[in-house]
């Protein structure tokens, strides 16, 4: 106990207190910022290797974007990516960034599901699946429950088996080879059950939008709770986004 209790005075604690507004540091991407002279529009909306940046009006999809960085490189003074890491939402079109500083991403509690934070507001399970990812996004969202993040203190876990999930996380583009797996899965999640994209991947097919090896039947037919960006998630978007879904108020 005393040697326990002597580590502890040494490393201090190692979670982080407060998810909610802890600055994240070094070259980190979040939310980006569109302002400035729109002269080189065109030139980054054929830059961007996803699509994610349309000119006229200047917009940015973070639901498309793969935050790799190269218009703000190209034109910093046009665009610049926030510290900003509370990007999830439930509303797609939220994702898209416009003109203009200021305007954050925060889901629409009036399209939130009543059962969702009637049944799950007090601990969440999850069911993760990776339909044909990079295995990026599935380190982070293991990493969100790590002693740093520790998201299970919020009640919220990966489970191994749908039928303890109250909901998955689908991560990677949803290849062919995945779609039945992925069916079978979520049909095994008993009701009510909610879906979580996690990713550029997930949420719009990414730098793989468009190829033969994709089936995204599954996104077109069914309606996501909650949309995370970011290539890959970070563990911090994650878990607000998924706090913010289950209703609990920030701490």
């Amino acid at each position: 106990m005393l040697s326990e209790l002597r580590i502890l005075f040494h490393q201090g604690k190692q979670y982080i207190p407060d998810v909610r507004k802890v600055e994240v540091p070094g070259p980190f991407r979040g939310r980006p910022v569109i302002s400035g002279d729109d002269g080189h529009d065109a030139m980054l909306e054929e830059l961007c290797p996803t699509g994610a940046i349309k000119a006229r009006p200047m917009s940015v999809d973070l639901g498309r974007c793969v935050f790799c960085g190269e218009c703000q490189a190209a034109c910093p003074s046009r665009i610049r990516f926030t510290k900003d890491y509370r990007m999830a939402t439930n509303v797609r079109g939220r994702l898209v960034i416009g003109e203009g500083s200021g305007q954050v991403i925060r889901l629409d509690d009036s399209v939130v599901r009543t059962e969702i934070r009637r049944y799950f507001g007090g601990s969440l399970k999850l069911r993760q699946v990776s339909a044909g990812g990079d295995n990026s996004c599935e380190w982070e969202l293991n990493a969100a429950g790590n002693v740093n993040f520790d998201m299970g203190r919020f009640g919220i876990e990966f489970v191994a088996s749908p039928r303890h999930a109250d909901g998955i996380v689908i991560t990677g583009p949803l290849t062919a080879n995945m779609a039945h797996a992925l069916e079978l899965t979520f049909d095994a999640v008993p009701d009510p059950r909610l879906i979580i994209l996690a990713g550029s991947d997930a949420i719009s097919g990414g730098i793989f939008d468009g190829s033969k090896a994709l089936d995204r039947g599954f996104i077109n037919s069914h309606t996501a709770d909650l949309y995370v960006p970011g290539n890959p998630v970070h563990p911090l978007t994650f878990i607000n986004g998924v706090l913010d879904l289950m209703g609990k108020a920030d701490r």
